[in-house]
């Protein structure tokens, strides 16, 4: 079975921040998966510049998509703040859980 984008993110939904306990996902960090030629391409944000977790928050996307059978040589990781992140990227699920 080949491995999409959409399954990839369905796996980040086990990344969990490690302040908020909610996923990023849910958060609405993750702004864009792309799968090109074996290789994955996410696009994120961060609730804050400076965030002091990312390394945190990066080595667990990258174990989840290995996860997948992907190799890290084959991860890319990009951190955007344009557009910056905001409660309205959240999903229902996300405000939810932070009683918004």
């Amino acid at each position: 079975m080949k491995l999409t984008a959409k399954q990839i993110k369905n796996k980040l939904t086990e990344v969990m921040d490690p302040e908020l306990n909610i996923s990023i996902v849910d958060l609405g960090l993750i702004y864009k998966v792309a799968l090109i030629k074996n290789k994955v391409k996410v696009l994120m944000t961060l609730t804050t510049i400076g965030c002091p977790l990312f390394s945190l928050i990066e080595t667990q996307i990258k174990d989840k998509i290995k996860e997948l059978g992907v190799k890290e040589e084959d991860i890319s990781l990009e951190l955007t703040f344009d557009p910056p992140w905001s409660m309205e990227k959240m999903s229902k699920k996300g405000r939810a859980m932070l009683g918004i």
